[in-house]
């Protein structure tokens, strides 16, 4: 067989590097100095600051150095482990500089003009932006070894900085930490947070960003274990001054309570256990969780209508929908409809499932007939719709469709006044 002869190798050969491939050794004590030389050089001027900053972009590696860069802007000098400031040996070298968030004053106003500071280095060199995300959530773990008052000012930039989109709030997740729980820190630190951003931008803002986050339905497990409760937690940012966070923690959990109940409700239906006992599960719901009826019959309307795969045909829909009403209308609408805030509620409802749903768009008269006739529905609630109660959504569609009906009823009522006109007569 034929082998492939090897080419022959000098011995001792020497490869020689090119200068532009040789990696320069990572030294952050060095990069840290240099820094630091430059924010006091630049004293309490914070455009001195912001242009020394600026300039030594194009000198310093800011891309290979972001951690240690954040670092001493946030702290003052290169973090250790546990949250103290490295040192060096050479003790004639300055290891850490008040030109930092930790050397500002406790007050928003002062903290938000050294963001300025942030903000215009970051749009100058946008790579330092996810390092920023990384630096807040180390900052975050080591909040235990950090003052307290390093800790308000670490929330305060920190909220500050979440408020005008640097950063993702996402890092507030690292909160959640056993150790920062358990001691009362997280709370703290996300009362500070919540305050600072509040100033910034409103409660809208900040719902939106704990949504995207994933944090909206956890923000009761930042309270230490053994005093998790709604009451602690309500008490606690009340104390804070913070009212519209307690407003938020409840629509949220009155949002994940209604979701859990009606998916009770829709596995009950759907395992086509015994009417009553549906009936029964939801008076108990209703009681534990203090809902009020005409809530709870527009969550039994929101799950009888979604436990179907209603037919795409409207001839054929019609008779699905009637048969399927019939058979748990008496037994689960009519018992949470003994007042006319809920018979309305739940007539409103009906009016917007059959806009938002097209093949329903020519049954509404046909539910509400039903309902009238079943007793869930009051002819005063009818009419009190179709005068001024009704929604907006396919109003025209709807009203005309009912207007024949709503004639024979105010007819039957001029009627039966007639009758006891002359009874009494």
């Amino acid at each position: 067989m034929n082998t492939k002869t090897e080419k022959p190798v000098l011995q001792g050969q020497r490869i020689k590097t090119r200068k532009r491939d040789e990696k320069e050794k990572y030294d952050p004590s060095a990069f840290r100095n240099a820094i630091i030389q430059g924010l006091d050089e630049a004293g309490n001027d914070l455009d001195q600051v912001s242009k020394f900053l600026d300039t030594a972009g194009s000198k310093l590696d800011y891309r290979r150095y972001g951690e240690p860069l954040l670092d001493v802007l946030f702290a003052g000098g290169i973090l250790a482990p546990g949250g103290s400031i490295a040192e060096d040996a050479d003790s004639t070298r300055p290891s850490r500089t008040n030109m930092c968030v930790f050397g500002q004053e406790l007050d928003h106003a002062s903290l938000k003009q050294f963001y300025g500071v942030l903000y215009k280095l970051i749009r100058r060199y946008k790579y330092i932006e996810k390092p920023l995300g990384e630096e807040l959530m180390k900052l975050m773990v080591f909040l235990k070894g950090f003052s307290e008052e390093e800790r308000q000012k670490v929330a305060t930039m920190t909220g500050i900085c979440l408020a005008n989109s640097l950063g993702n709030p996402e890092c507030l997740n690292t909160l959640f930490e056993e150790h920062l729980v358990k001691e009362g820190i997280a709370i703290d630190f996300a009362s500070d947070v919540f305050r600072a951003w509040l100033v910034e931008k409103d409660m809208g803002n900040l719902g939106s960003a704990l949504k995207r986050a994933q944090l909206e339905t956890k923000l009761l497990n930042l309270l230490p274990f053994n005093k998790r409760t709604i009451e602690n937690f309500e008490a606690h940012f009340k104390a804070a001054g913070l009212d519209s966070i307690v407003e938020f923690q409840r629509v949220k959990a009155s949002g994940e309570m209604r979701k859990q109940m009606q998916g009770k409700i829709r596995d009950m239906i759907s395992d086509e256990e015994p009417v009553k006992d549906i009936c029964t599960a939801i008076e108990e719901e209703k009681r534990r969780n203090n809902l009020q009826e005409h809530e709870v019959v527009v969550m039994v309307w929101n799950v009888l209508m979604s436990v179907v795969e209603w037919n795409k045909k409207e001839e054929l829909v019609a008779e699905q929908a009637v048969k399927h009403l019939r058979q748990y209308s008496t037994a689960l609408l009519k018992p949470f409809t003994t007042t006319p805030r809920s018979e309305l509620c739940l007539m409103v409802k009906v009016q917007e499932f059959c806009y938002d749903n097209m093949a329903f768009h020519k049954l509404f008269h046909k539910i509400i007939l039903l309902f009238y006739r079943t007793e869930i529905l009051s002819e005063d609630t009818i009419l009190k719709w179709n005068s001024d109660s009704h929604s907006q959504k396919g109003k025209g569609i709807f009203l005309e469709q009912m207007k024949k009906f709503v004639e024979w009823l105010k007819n039957a009522e001029e009627e039966s006044e007639e009758e006891d006109e002359e009874e009494e007569d």
